[in-house]
């Protein structure tokens, strides 16, 4: 495994305005001619989460390879799960991996390095865990559930206004096979969500730049809001059988 592996012990009302799905899904849909920065900083943000957070690249293992190990020591699906969780909830506390990722990856606009950070961990930590609940995370229906994870309780709002019928769990999404550019779409909408969400984020985690307090603080947000997408993971991908 990798430097950044898991380690041993674990691995709105419709009212006819548009709320914050809504604000995401324009600009995804090139609705808006003045987003071209957001715009391209948006499908890099995919191009991360998707080509590092889920299949990893350099240091960075994949979420396949992470949940591999789970699975391998652990005696059981539930047991893995917590592991992985445990185990990315202490690479969040740490912080500061993806200077150490250099070449590897580019890092989307206006994006502060430990936001980009903390995504792709918890990009990986979701796919990971729905990979050791038997999903195929290399499916595209798959790969959006994982993105939508991250916006939680946002995800049913964004996919009604893109046209998707309600699924119950994102996991779900995997009968509906949808067409590559609605995937799209949803994709690139959830990374207007985090881009926009980033600057609120980047502002909890100026505490970093201060000495032992600050660092705590900083540290302790992102041990929180991870724990609440693992929570959010643990519901969406409930266990099923392994692909073949």
């Amino acid at each position: 495994m990798g430097l950044l592996g898991a380690d041993k012990d674990g691995a709105e009302q419709d009212t006819g305005e548009v709320g914050p799905a809504g604000g995401s899904l324009e600009p995804a849909r090139g609705g808006r001619p003045d987003q071209g920065g957001l715009g391209s900083g948006a499908a890099r943000m995919i191009e991360s989460l998707l080509d590092v957070g889920i299949d990893g690249k350099g240091p960075f293992d994949s979420a396949l390879a992470v949940a591999d190990v789970a699975r391998a020591e652990k005696p059981d699906a539930d047991s893995a799960v917590d592991a992985l969780v445990r185990s990315h909830l202490r690479l969040a506390a740490a912080g500061g991996f993806v200077t150490s990722l250099g070449g590897f990856i580019t890092m989307p606009v206006a994006l502060p390095a430990n936001v980009l950070e903390f995504y792709l961990l918890a990009t990986r930590m979701v796919a990971s865990i729905a990979s050791v609940r038997g999903y195929d995370i290399n499916q595209p229906e798959i790969r959006s559930a994982i993105l939508l994870t991250l916006i939680d309780a946002e995800a049913d709002d964004l996919l009604r206004k893109a046209g998707v019928a309600s699924t119950g769990r994102l996991s779900n999404l995997a009968a509906q096979r949808l067409p590559g550019p609605v995937l799209m779409v949803v994709n690139k909408a959830v990374a207007f969500r985090l881009l926009t969400t980033a600057g609120r984020q980047s502002f909890s985690r100026l505490g970093k730049g201060v000495p032992l307090v600050g660092g705590a603080i900083g540290a302790g947000l992102d041990v929180y809001l991870l724990r609440r997408i693992a929570n959010s993971a643990r519901h969406e991908f409930p266990p099923r059988n392994r692909p073949a």
